[in-house]
């Protein structure tokens, strides 16, 4: 018989809830029971025991850790403040972790959960769904066979609606240094950045503390150049109410021979443009359609959903467990896109490039404010 799982749900009622219903999914695999949710909030804690038919309830995740043998806890409020001591108690615990994004709100924190991931050879997942999609493993078949020649730069925006800038950098920027990092082939090098605020650079006036527990952001408009060791270069960019309907958020891909785009989302499609000119109005080329099936092939898949990717990251994160193997975007991974982030900022704050790893651990904003 396959082993069940003994699963642990934290959620906030009213301080990030259950993300984006990451305590939903776990519902929808057999091989896992949910013996307990955690919430301080009692009419959320009721209302989850109902919703996930939870054996039992507890106003406090350390309780709930400290009472039952859990193998998984799934880590589901959105606000970024709270997952570092969620995390560090569920690997204190011994248990392995599903989480909600974004990882931890400084490299320091996210240096002490990796550690201690690391020492108790515990395996994590997180919700960035992008990584688990099909879509992206034929996209990476793709580029490694040719089709679009050599890979040249990557550019990647955020939605640009009223959290344009600092806030967009975090939220969604996020979802797109998670693909810009798996198109490039790992991690950049050294990030040049600029960050404004009405025109002019950010000032301590300018630092404020972002919502959804974010810790301080600043800036309406932000623009950053990543390079990678492979000589890849990627950009970022976002400014405050001038995103695109439809939105631009995601990125595209340059090569010698073509362009690849990509959206954030599990089993979204991406499209290709098979033009070394990269301009469709001079040489009549069209975009073409990229599914799990291929280029130019219908989608057959019916799980194109955000609760597809979560069960599709569940179900990596219990594979790594019983192979003893990595995730595909692993606790590393996850602190490589607060390091993408906090770079920004570091180098707006020194005003020149700055090299990665970072030297500095805290949030380059405490600096500046100080």
């Amino acid at each position: 018989m396959p082993k069940k799982y003994r699963v642990g749900i934290i959620g906030a009622t009213g301080k990030g809830n259950y993300g984006h219903s990451v305590d939903k999914a776990f519902t929808k695999l057999p091989n896992i029971d949910i013996v307990a949710v955690a919430d301080d909030n009692t009419a959320g804690l009721a209302a989850a025991k109902e919703r996930l038919k939870a054996k039992s309830t507890y106003s406090d995740y350390n309780v709930m850790l400290q009472k039952e043998k859990l193998d998984i806890v799934a880590i589901c409020p959105r606000w970024i403040d709270q997952h570092h001591a969620m995390l560090m108690a569920a690997a204190e615990a011994g248990c392995h972790i599903y989480t909600e994004k974004p990882f931890c709100p400084t490299l320091k924190l996210s240096d002490e959960v990796v550690q201690n991931l690391e020492m108790r050879h515990l395996s994590l997942g997180i919700a960035h769904i992008s990584q688990y999609s099909p879509v992206l493993d034929v996209v990476l078949e793709i580029i490694k066979s040719g089709e679009i020649g050599d890979v040249l730069e990557i550019r990647g925006r955020g939605k640009e609606d009223h959290r344009g800038g600092g806030e967009d950098l975090w939220v969604l920027g996020s979802h797109v240094f998670g693909l810009m990092r798996s198109l490039a082939g790992g991690h950049p090098v050294s990030c040049t950045a600029t960050v404004t605020n009405g025109g002019q650079p950010i000032a301590p006036k300018d630092i404020v503390q972002g919502g959804e527990g974010l810790g301080l952001i600043a800036g309406d408009h932000v623009q950053a150049r990543y390079d990678f060791e492979n000589g890849i270069v990627g950009y970022f960019a976002s400014k405050r109410s001038m995103g695109g309907k439809p939105s631009r958020f995601g990125l595209q891909l340059f090569g010698s021979k073509g362009v690849i785009e990509m959206t954030s989302g599990y089993l979204t499609p991406a499209y290709i443009l098979r033009d070394s000119s990269w301009s469709p109005g001079r040489t009549s080329k069209t975009w073409e359609t990229i599914t799990s099936n291929g280029i130019g092939k219908p989608e057959t898949r019916k799980d194109g959903s955000y609760e597809g990717g979560h069960i599709a990251a569940i179900k990596d994160l219990i594979d790594s467990i019983e192979i003893q193997r990595p995730t595909r975007f692993t606790a590393e991974d996850c602190r490589g896109i607060i390091e993408m982030i906090a770079a920004v900022y570091e180098s707006q704050r020194i005003g020149k490039t700055v090299s990665m790893p970072l030297e500095t651990r805290v949030n380059p904003l405490s600096l500046m404010s100080r």
